[in-house]
């Protein structure tokens, strides 16, 4: 009887019964879980670390958590829904829109970058660990998928430029189905013993799965979108219903073929994500807090169930197999991948040292394991251990290394100029257009959806509809360019948050907002942005301006036309904004630390409408042409 098992017993000696040691349990999960992620956002540590961590001390070190007495047979149906939910949540982060730019090396890394890793992987368990041919090629398959719950914390990080940050993110949910699939192809080839007709059985299996899969995702989408477009699902309900929705598509796929579920929910979540009909905005962040919940049940639930005694046998061999996964089995996939792609080599290196696995391969490994066992597979046992080892091997060596492998390849965006609104309000319209004249890049971010919709009319591309201090919009604002945020809403507080959220992207020095509209919205310097601009120049006062014809222009400075013959200029009334440099950097005004524009520099002012109409036709000075 195993230690948890004792412990239950103890605990129902002393009084404790079945129904209060559930729930004990089932609140140790939830306790657990998000504490593990808190505390590794206070220290900046990926949380995989907390969560395996506080797993294996609440299981098989102190006894404390026994998932398998806390669920019986309900455990691996939870751990497949839960999964099922999570790869749901990464196809409503995906856009199809850029798959024209990267549809090509995306295919032929989730099928012939596969094949080449399971090809690899399997080899080097088998002369390495000592498994045989048939528990090589499980553990071979079983690792081709990959962690996109951890890739996307590491691109947030890094910020890679072009299309790598899309690449790696569509890799990371397309492979996990496809993978699993070819797991349990593997695991039933090794049940019935038809080793010849593998080949026919995997292949046959795939595309069941593709044509399951895709007809039952999109129509589970279509249906979904259908019933809210029409207002036949109240808006209290609609996640809800979305919820319901993935879990009949996930448990009919099943039904209709094996291990189908999982790639039903992911092209069910593309489809929802990309279509134009209704608004999403508020199923995905629903699903986002769900997923967080859900991922850290599962990796508290999976480590306790992790026997130490394995972890202790694991020898020098597995960290040797943990090295040809990284160095050899990787970079061999994506050449493959990426011959003839004319990709830079420099991107091709990228990718190529970005492959973690996450909860995807611990679910897999925890089951596959005790069906094994079951059929007699002394070998099984070594299936979760070895996958944890190879989790936590991943996170640490591309958790350390990933940022600064993207700075020496020069693919991490280096001193990006560009400018994040958050508010797209006709003064951030503005001033977002004076910067992209001068070739800096902007985003607008807002949850007003009129005023994205009038951004968009006017022409900005870069919008992101939604709101953006969530942690799914991380992942899908587009930053390439991007290195400093502006906080221009009409609410003080929400820009000194907004300010905060995304200083841990940019940094401090990098994250603005406006002054205060009254005296007393006072705040603590380390809890909100920069103050930009002037100290008289709250949002309602600018906004007023802009209303009234005031405008944003830029003007060139020369040792003729100075910053002081500027102001002349403009009678002293010109708020000036920001400096280009002579190199196309950006500087801002701030309201403690004016800045001193020199000659060669151009300097962006809002210029009152009063000021503008009296002035002399023919005497100012010529504006320089956009960079």
């Amino acid at each position: 009887m195993s230690l948890a098992s004792d412990r239950h017993d103890h605990d129902v000696s002393r009084g404790i019964n079945m129904t209060e040691y559930a729930l004990l349990g089932l609140a140790s999960v939830v306790v657990l879980g998000i504490a593990a992620q808190w505390m590794a956002w206070f220290v900046r540590i990926p949380s995989i670390f907390l969560l395996l961590l506080i797993g294996l001390a609440a299981g098989p070190l102190t006894g404390w958590l026994d998932p398998q007495a806390l669920f019986g047979d309900l455990l691996f149906p939870s751990v497949s829904l839960s999964v099922a939910i999570i790869l749901f949540e990464g196809g409503l982060s995906l856009q199809t829109v850029v798959l024209q730019d990267i549809g090509r090396v995306l295919r032929r890394l989730v099928t012939i970058g596969m094949l080449a890793t399971w090809l690899a992987t399997s080899v080097a368990a088998y002369l390495l660990l000592g498994l045989d041919r048939s528990m090589s090629a499980l553990i071979g398959a079983m690792l081709v998928v990959s962690g996109p719950t951890v890739v996307g914390p590491l691109l947030r990080h890094v910020r890679p430029i072009g299309h790598l940050r899309s690449t790696l993110q569509w890799e990371g949910i397309l492979i996990d189905p496809i993978g699993v699939l070819l797991a349990v192809l593997v695991f039933e080839v090794i049940l019935i013993g038809e080793f010849q007709a593998a080949t026919a059985l995997i292949i046959k299996g795939m595309l069941i799965m593709v044509v399951v899969g895709s007809g039952l995702g999109y129509v589970s989408a279509k249906v979904v979108v259908w019933f809210i477009q029409r207002g036949l699902i109240p808006d209290y309900l609609h996640n809800a219903v979305t919820l319901m929705t993935v879990v009949m598509a996930f448990t009919g796929a099943n039904l209709l073929y094996h291990e189908a579920g999982l790639f039903t929910v992911t092209v069910m979540g593309i489809i929802i994500a990309n279509q134009k009909a209704i608004i999403v905005r508020h199923i995905i962040e629903f699903k986002e807090t769900l997923t967080g919940l859900l991922i850290s049940g599962l990796f508290i639930l999976l480590s306790a169930r992790l026997d130490v005694s394995h972890l202790t046998q694991l020898g020098g061999s597995s960290l040797v197999f943990l090295g040809v996964l990284i160095f050899i089995a990787r970079p061999a996939a994506v050449a493959l991948s990426t011959m003839g792609s004319g990709m830079p080599w420099r991107e091709r290196a990228f990718l190529a040292w970005v492959a973690p696995r996450g909860i995807v391969a611990a679910a897999m490994a925890s089951i596959f394991a005790l069906r094994l066992q079951a059929e007699g597979y002394p070998q099984a046992s070594q299936l979760v251990p070895i996958t944890f080892l190879v989790i936590i091997g991943c996170v640490v060596v591309y958790g350390l290394t990933t940022a600064p492998v993207a700075r020496w390849l020069k693919v991490a965006q280096d001193n990006p100029q560009g400018v994040l609104f958050i508010g797209a309000s006709p003064l951030s319209q503005a001033l977002a257009q004076a910067l992209q004249d001068e070739g800096i890049a902007t985003c607008l971010a807002d949850s007003n959806w009129s005023n994205i919709a009038a951004a968009r009319l006017n022409g900005f591309n870069n919008t992101y509809y939604g709101n953006a201090l969530t942690e799914d919009a991380l992942d899908n604002i587009d930053v390439d360019g991007i290195g400093r945020v502006f906080a221009l809403t009409p609410n003080d507080e929400a820009n000194a948050l907004a300010a905060l959220h995304f200083a841990e992207l940019f940094g401090r020095a990098e994250a603005y907002q406006l002054v205060p509209s009254t005296a007393d919205s006072a705040m603590v310097p380390h809890l909100r942005g920069k103050f930009f601009f002037a100290e008289h120049a709250p949002y309602h006062e600018l906004s007023r301006q802009i209303a009234s014809g005031a405008a944003i222009k830029t003007t060139g400075l020369s040792e003729q036309f100075d910053y002081d013959a500027f102001q002349t200029y403009y009678q002293y009334a010109a708020l000036p904004l920001f400096v280009i440099t002579s190199s196309g950097g950006l500087l801002v005004w701030t309201a403690h630390e004016p800045l001193a524009p020199a000659p060669g520099e151009r300097i962006v002012s809002l210029i009152p409408a009063e000021i503008l109409a009296a002035a002399t036709p023919g005497t100012a000075p010529a504006d320089p042409p956009a960079s």
